[in-house]
C-alpha cells in the first residue's frame, strides 16, 4: 500500500507539471505571433529612414558625420578628445538575453558567442539586456557597463530609445570606439542561431551596399535638397536608424525566445506524458498484484477453514 501511495503522489505531481508546461506552450505561441506582427507593422518606418540615409550618401559627394569611423570622416571633437584619454581601443558588446529561463539553449548559445567575442575584441565592455544575462556575466571577469531589464514584456519603441540614447551618448563621449550587438535570429522554428551585428561606427560602404541589397538602384539617380544641410539631416537620422536596428533585434530575440520556450515546453510535455504513462503502467501492475495476492489469501483461508 505504501508503494502504491508513493506512485499516486508522483503521478499527481507529474500531472500538475504537465498542465503547467502545456499552458506555457500556449502562452509562448500567442506571444510569438504578437511579436512578429508588431515587427511587420513597424518595419516600413525604419526602412524609409534607411532609404533616406542612402539617398543622402548617394547624392552627396561626401558626407562628414561624427557617427562614421576614423578615416571615413572627421570625428566629433568632443568624442576625439575623450577617446584620447582612454588607453587603447575599447569595444562595447550589447547582449540580448531573456528575463526568464525554461527556454532550452536560447541563453546558453548567446553566452557562448559573447565569450568568443570577448576573446577577439580589444578591451570589451558589456551592455546587458535581460536578467538571465546579468546573473551569468556578474560572475565573469568581463566588465559590465550597464544592464537593462524589461521583465519579459514585449519590447517597445521606448525601450529601444532608452538603449540607443545610452549607446549614442557613451559613444560620442568616447567611452568606447565601436558597438556590436549579439542577439538570436530565428531562421525557422527549429533553427535559432546567435547573430552579431555591427552598430557603430557607421560605414559609408556598408550603407551603400544596402542600396543594391534591397533593390534601390533607381533611387541613386534621384537628387534631393536638404535643409539646413545634408550633414545635419544625416546626423538627425542616425539616432532613429540605430533605434530601428536595436528595436528590430529586440523583437527578433523576443520571438526567438518564445519559439525556444515553445520547443522546450513541448519536449517537457512529451517527457511528462511518457513518465506518466510508465507510472500508470507500474501502478496498474502493482494494484493488480495486490488484488491477486488478496484473492489468493482469501481462497487459501477459505480452504483451510473448510478442512
Amino acid at each position: 500500500m505504501a508503494n502504491l501511495r508513493d506512485v499516486r503522489l508522483r503521478m499527481k505531481a507529474i500531472s500538475q507539471t504537465l498542465q503547467v508546461t502545456k499552458a506555457m506552450n500556449l502562452i509562448s505561441t500567442s506571444k510569438l505571433r504578437k511579436g512578429r506582427r508588431v515587427r511587420e507593422d513597424t518595419e516600413p518606418f525604419f526602412t524609409r529612414i534607411q532609404k533616406t540615409m542612402c539617398d543622402i550618401l548617394a547624392g552627396a559627394d561626401g558626407v562628414e558625420s561624427r557617427f562614421f569611423g576614423t578615416g571615413l570622416s572627421s570625428p566629433n571633437p568632443a568624442g576625439a578628445q575623450a577617446r584620447g584619454s582612454v588607453s587603447g581601443k575599447r569595444s562595447a558588446i550589447l547582449v540580448v538575453t531573456s528575463d526568464k529561463g525554461l527556454a532550452g539553449g536560447y541563453n546558453a548559445n548567446i553566452f557562448r558567442e559573447v565569450n568568443r567575442l570577448c576573446g577577439e575584441f580589444p578591451n570589451p565592455v558589456l551592455i546587458l539586456i535581460g536578467a538571465i544575462g546579468y546573473r551569468y556575466f556578474i560572475h565573469s571577469p568581463h566588465l559590465i557597463l550597464e544592464n537593462f531589464s524589461f521583465r519579459s514584456a514585449l519590447p517597445t519603441m521606448d525601450d529601444a530609445k532608452e538603449i540607443s540614447d545610452f549607446i549614442i551618448s557613451q559613444y560620442l563621449w568616447g567611452m568606447f570606439d565601436e558597438v556590436h550587438m549579439v542577439y538570436t535570429h530565428m531562421y525557422s522554428a527549429v533553427k535559432l542561431l546567435p547573430e552579431v551585428r555591427h552598430v557603430l561606427p557607421l560605414s559609408a560602404a556598408a550603407l551603400q551596399k544596402e542600396i543594391t541589397k534591397y533593390g534601390w538602384e533607381k533611387r541613386v539617380e534621384l537628387r534631393f535638397e536638404y535643409f539646413p544641410s545634408e550633414e545635419e539631416v544625416f546626423d538627425a537620422l542616425v539616432p532613429l536608424y540605430i533605434k530601428g536596428i536595436i528595436y528590430g533585434c529586440l523583437i527578433e530575440s523576443y520571438a526567438s525566445e518564445q519559439s525556444a520556450r515553445m520547443s522546450a515546453m513541448d519536449e517537457a510535455s512529451k517527457s511528462a506524458e511518457e513518465m506518466l504513462g510508465s507510472l500508470r503502467l507500474s501502478y496498474n501492475r502493482a494494484r493488480q498484484a495486490g488484488i491477486t495476492q488478496e484473492m489468493t489469501e482469501i481462497v487459501s483461508g477459505s480452504a483451510a477453514l473448510s478442512e
